[in-house]
């Protein structure tokens, strides 16, 4: 899997040790693109040091279930990490980057010493497939994605540009909706931590289906009786 100027063969490729950017309801997947704006002094460092070393750095949600500690709160166990692809100073003592995803990890353990910013050892072990591409891709329900997202659209009263939307892949299709969907922490979760990109479609239509029904919204925009 080739991510900017590197290459990553397989999960020993990652680093053990990365920076970890705790951020609730930001969803990076491989293979996707996200934009950050870096503001925060200890952030700032973070992105620092990873342009200095191997330009990784991992996305993570904080888990309100797992007690605050001394470097800030819980952590979910499973984050992504993401290569630094695109780097520019804003002027303002901001930095404006863009971190494409590599692979999901899970957290071994946390380091508490040496940096103001989070650091955790990691192992991308168990999601190999996140490297190789996804043999679900085929297997994913591109229609009922698709009518979901036109139901969420329509009842939202928004377009889309439909042109881009059918020359996507199913993987590029299905990660892009997931990481722009306004889903609140959990939901998050449960999409990054899909075991494929199947499963990973199916629970993107279950929970915005979930969502137009709390809302009282019909597919075309009605409000359901």
């Amino acid at each position: 899997m080739k991510v900017g100027n590197a290459t990553y063969h397989g999960a020993d490729d990652l680093p053990a040790i990365i920076p970890v950017f705790p951020l609730p309801e930001a969803l990076l997947l491989p293979r996707s693109e996200m934009p950050l704006n870096v503001f925060e002094p200890r952030y700032l460092a973070m992105v620092d040091a990873a342009l200095a070393g191997d330009r990784v750095i991992g996305m993570i949600q904080p888990d309100a279930a797992v007690p605050v500690c001394s470097r800030g709160p819980g952590l979910f166990a499973v984050g992504c990490a993401g290569r630094l692809t695109s780097f520019a100073e804003s002027g303002d003592g901001r930095y404006l980057v863009t971190l494409t995803g590599i692979s999901r990890f899970r957290i071994l353990e946390e380091l508490t010493e040496g940096t103001p910013f989070r650091r955790c050892r990691i192992t991308a072990g168990p999601f190999g497939s996140d490297l190789t591409g996804y043999a679900t891709d085929a297997a994913v329900d591109r229609s009922s994605v698709l009518r979901t997202f036109r139901a969420y659209l329509a009842a939202h009263d928004l377009d889309a540009d439909w042109t881009s939307v059918d020359r996507a892949s199913n993987e590029t299709l299905v990660n892009t909706l997931a990481m722009m969907a306004p889903f609140g922490v959990a939901e998050k979760q449960a999409l990054l931590e899909a075991p494929d990109l199947r499963a990973r479609a199916e629970t993107l239509v279950a929970l915005t289906e979930m969502t137009l029904t709390r809302e009282g919204t019909a597919g075309d925009g009605r409000t359901l009786q």
